[in-house]
């Protein structure tokens, strides 16, 4: 995975999964209703500033997280699909680097929204 293309096809794919998984797809179908292209346009960006060095997303990933109603069982489905995404699609260095930043990221994740649910 060193390409844009590549990257696209990533997110594509995995949302794609997201978005009728029995566990994820209520909490971002809700979330996200119909405006999916912009969010994959997003996220497209996201992973090409992180795994390309492109730098084209310019935000707060976090930020429209920290108020979801989600808990460890949606971080782990959301892992694990990230893996099987990689794992099926991709091989090489930048394929690792995604499945290693993506579990870094939602490890992350967890832990502030949950510090943040704990302080409110």
């Amino acid at each position: 995975m060193v390409t844009l293309e590549e990257v696209r096809q990533l997110v594509d794919i995995f949302y794609g999964k997201v978005r009728n998984d029995d566990i994820l797809s209520d909490i971002f179908n809700g979330v996200i209703q119909d405006n999916w292209p912009a969010h994959l346009e997003k996220m497209y960006r996201f992973w090409q500033t992180v795994l390309l060095g492109e730098h084209t997303y310019y935000g707060s990933p976090l930020a429209p997280h920290i108020k979801l109603p989600v808990q460890g069982t949606h971080f782990d489905r959301w892992k694990q699909l990230f893996m099987e995404t990689g794992d099926e699609n991709f091989t090489g260095e930048k394929a690792a680097e995604a499945k290693f930043r993506a579990e870094k990221m939602a490890e992350m994740f967890q832990l502030k929204i949950e510090y943040f649910k704990h302080i409110e």
